[in-house]
């Protein structure tokens, strides 16, 4: 089980960083392919939306055939084959095509994890396992920061994102071999159940709303909008942006380990959720009040984004408490879908935004999203106010 865990951990490296290397590849993207800043936005859009869309086959198999195959099959089939397709890419649609297969392969990798965590551990110490795997799983985006900068401008992007497509493939095989499925559950209704009767639970209409918009900023910059800001508006070149992107990508590994323990410490979920995320939004309205303060405190305010908006895992575990057993894979995915697919539809929505704001200035079009995404934040933590705590 533990090697099982630990191969998932790696794919789950690969999920994180697919999801955020766009920013960094931005300049060879437009240099090769006529890709613009809108399009790339529309391409991680897809890859989040069609992961969200996937949150709901996922987990139904979850419950019913198990995390192995569940996540072997889409990791290795559309996984590999998106990043395949993404290292031959002729055109911007092209892209767009892999994000989506790669979107398909990564979605069940996150959950597959927390379904054997839910169902083999204590629920007390499930927002700490949670968050360690996010924590671990962060490192890809490490490597997809300054270290991806480097292999795309040495190897070539189309050489390096080829290679990674050889290794979804073989960490794939290696969850067909090495995770193992936890023993079926039984409930007093034979082991049935829809998302239906998960959203039934009132707690859980408090809860989602910030659980849609909690890690919008930070994966929104880190993943898209910080590469073509900085390039914009202080002209960093892609080693620049690298580097930024790595103090964030850091300050978000920072940020899962420490959320983890903190409903034991502090004897709440909610109120660490509620200050986190009021944090983070704070970090996000000053970048949009001051975005040309200067590169350091500019690359300070997206590491306090990346690190408050970490709380993905804490809002998990807060929303897992309500889960009947029988319903745990439903319940998980549930929860991912809202994650992700809120960052999917606003990632989408920011290309418009950019396009649609008055270019005064270079920064002002970064100005619109921004503030955007910091009053999405605020408005999900005046929801979740009303929520009610509860821990393990």
């Amino acid at each position: 089980m533990r090697l099982g865990i630990f191969i998932l951990v790696i794919a789950y490296v690969l999920s994180q960083f697919y999801r955020a290397f766009l920013a960094v590849l931005t300049p060879f993207l437009g240099a090769d392919l006529g890709a613009m800043p809108e399009d790339l936005a529309l391409s991680s859009g897809l890859w989040f939306m069609t992961f969200a869309a996937m949150q709901v086959p996922v987990g139904a198999a979850l419950d019913a055939i198990g995390p192995r195959r569940t996540a072997a099959w889409l990791l290795g089939v559309a996984g590999g084959g998106g990043a395949l397709l993404f290292a031959l890419a002729q055109a911007p649609w092209h892209l767009h095509v892999a994000m989506i297969l790669i979107g398909i392969g990564c979605s069940p990798v996150l959950m597959a994890s927390y379904y054997i965590f839910g169902r083999t551990y204590s629920a007390a110490v499930f927002a700490t396992l949670a968050g360690a795997i996010i924590g671990f799983g962060t490192l890809g985006n490490l490597a997809g920061a300054w270290p991806l900068a480097f292999a795309a401008e040495t190897f070539g992007w189309r050489q390096t994102v080829g290679a990674l497509a050889v290794v979804t493939v073989l960490v794939a095989l290696a969850l067909a071999r090495f995770v193992q499925d936890p023993p079926p559950v039984e409930s007093g209704t034979g082991g049935k159940g829809s998302l239906l009767d998960l959203l039934k639970i009132p707690a859980l209409w408090l809860i989602l709303p910030l659980m849609a918009v909690n890690y919008v900023p930070a994966a929104a910059m880190r993943g898209l909008w910080a590469g073509p800001f900085l390039g914009d508006v202080y002209g960093a070149d892609a080693r620049g942006i690298g580097l930024v992107t790595l103090a964030m990508a850091l300050a978000m590994v920072a940020g899962s380990f420490a959320y983890g323990p903190l409903d034991r410490v502090f004897g709440t979920r909610k109120w660490v959720v509620l200050v986190g995320n009021l944090l983070g939004g704070a970090c996000m309205m000053a970048l949009w009040a001051w975005p040309t303060v200067g590169l350091w405190q500019a690359t300070a305010l997206l590491a306090g984004i990346g690190l408050f908006g970490s709380s993905f895992p804490m809002i998990m575990a807060h929303g897992r408490s309500f889960f009947p057993p029988h319903l745990l894979g439903r319940g998980v995915t549930l929860m991912n879908l809202f994650g992700i697919g809120g960052v999917g539809v606003l990632q989408t929505v920011s290309g418009r935004v950019f396009r649609a704001a008055p270019a005064t200035t270079p920064e002002a079009p970064y100005q619109a999203i921004f503030l955007m995404f910091g009053l999405l934040l605020l408005a999900g933590c005046a929801i979740y106010l009303f929520s009610r705590d509860r821990t393990d």
